[in-house]
């Protein structure tokens, strides 16, 4: 799940102040984690300490307020039923890789993303979302390549991924939709040649560059691994809380 840290990190100073170029600053001056990683983190404790998504993720948020929430969120946190909002925004697929990590078949995974997303994102595409991500990095860790990754996303959820970052760039605007978003950062991953330059085409859309850096580094993340110097790096910006979490799921999966 480090790569959906490290590309939120690198993301988080370009979400409101766009690029559309590959050629920017890696961890730029006023770099920091932001929602994407307190939220990933969350599920991942849900993981390993078997506890409620639901549990962790309001925990978590509340322990860390200004990281950065939708407004949605950020009302619902503080309400005294957490229900689902039907929320079809990318918040899903953010926060989603710890299960595309940690569970051991296709069944599991999917069952998982949706029990992860449904907490908030109760909305079909919202589900769809985190389940793409999620099934995207479990078969990328499994040794599946590209071009299988490809049609199995493309069935499974109608996702067009026949584009590439050079078509989509020109066009591209600001969007937290699953099903604006999430095509987009999946192909950010099919497009790429590393994990560097996957975060690069996610950042350089001009988009949601903290999100969609996430949801892109966590799939690079199983199929191409980190670089050490970039995950040391992005490990600098975090309370000791989540680094003794990423550790622990380290440790447990192999991840």
């Amino acid at each position: 799940m480090i790569g959906a840290i490290v590309g939120d990190i690198i993301g988080s100073v370009y979400e409101f102040n766009p690029v559309k170029s590959k050629d920017f600053e890696f961890f730029a001056k006023g770099s920091t984690f932001t929602d994407d990683t307190v939220l990933t983190v969350a599920i991942a404790k849900s993981i390993l300490d078997n506890e409620s998504y639901l549990k962790n993720v309001v925990e978590f948020a509340k322990k860390y307020p200004k990281a950065g929430y939708g407004s949605f969120f950020r009302e619902w946190i503080y309400k005294k039923e957490h229900k689902p909002y039907n929320s079809w925004g990318n918040g899903s697929a953010m926060r989603v890789s710890a299960v595309g990590f940690a569970f051991n078949s296709k069944e599991k995974v999917l069952s998982e993303a949706k029990k992860s997303a449904e907490i908030t994102h109760n909305h079909i595409e919202g589900i769809k979302g985190a389940q793409a991500t999620a099934l995207s990095i479990f078969m990328a860790r499994n040794g599946a390549s590209k071009e299988e990754i490809k049609e199995v996303i493309k069935k499974e959820f109608d996702y067009n991924l026949d584009r590439s970052v050079d078509e989509i760039r020109p066009n591209y605007k600001f969007e937290v939709s699953c099903q604006k978003s999430v095509p987009e950062s999946i192909i950010c991953f099919l497009d790429s040649t590393s994990f560097e330059d996957t975060i690069r085409n996610a950042i350089s859309l001009g988009g949601d560059a903290d999100t969609m850096a996430a949801i892109a580094g966590s799939i690079a993340q199983a199929f191409y691994g980190i670089p050490k110097e970039i995950e040391q790096k992005a490990l600098t910006y975090l309370p000791d809380e989540f680094i003794k979490i990423i550790d622990r799921f380290k440790s447990e999966f192999k991840s």
